[in-house]
């Protein structure tokens, strides 16, 4: 079946513009199709940010999202204006630079954003992808978990590109040539496709030894 992003967003944007008006402050696409890695089967993340929310307003805006089409592949980010801006500042690294502008802008987060602020970004993220496997390994034993941890650790490894050369990368494809040999292994890993169920605990140990050495590093 033929599907346009472009089409579609724009669809979607002006289904939530005759619903909230001027009230719309932002609208983003994010993930896989904002990196342009997605296929067909991927969910379509969208960003809406409003002047303010009230759960009134998630109620339209979830019987909003059930007359459009591939309705089932919508997931994303609701907010009000002024949460937003107040949001903590290491989660808005990420917010931001994965987002693709449809309306308006969100510049002005980002010029509050410092180098301390992707800092944590990133030990957050290192250290969730270290305690999951953790968790994993011992209790789950779940492949599907493990390529959503090598997903986090695929974002990290952004955000220590940025800290390095200050620009943020989105593709996975253009981050390889920006990585230590040790970092590839990891994004080369995920790229190869499913991981095995023969192949869980090598990929865990590779996956846990990757990010013990980032959070022991100064």
């Amino acid at each position: 079946m033929d599907f346009s992003i472009e089409k579609w967003v724009k669809q979607y944007t002006a289904a939530v513009r005759e619903a909230f008006g001027d009230r719309v402050w932002f609208v983003g696409l994010q993930g896989s199709w904002g990196r342009e890695e997605a296929t067909f089967c991927s969910d379509i993340d969208m960003v809406l940010i409003l002047d303010a929310v009230t759960y009134r307003d998630l109620q339209e805006y979830r019987q909003l999202l059930e007359t459009l089409p591939f309705c089932e592949k919508i997931c994303g980010f609701v907010s009000g204006r002024k949460e937003l801006q107040r949001w903590d500042k290491s989660d808005l690294f990420w917010l931001c630079n994965d987002t693709v502008p449809i309306a308006g802008s969100l510049e002005d987060l980002l010029q509050k954003i410092g180098r301390s602020h992707v800092l944590q970004a990133v030990k957050t993220g290192v250290c969730s992808v270290y305690h999951g496997c953790m968790h994993n390994a011992v209790h789950e034993r779940s492949v599907s978990v493990l390529h959503s941890l090598y997903k986090t650790a695929a974002f990290a490894m952004r955000g220590f590109v940025f800290l390095d050369n200050g620009i943020f990368i989105k593709k996975q494809k253009d981050l390889l040539c920006y990585l230590a040999p040790e970092d590839r292994e990891i994004i080369t890993w995920r790229q190869q496709g499913n991981i095995a169920a023969d192949l869980f605990d090598t990929s865990s140990a590779m996956l846990l030894q990757w990010a013990s050495r980032w959070i022991q590093k100064d």
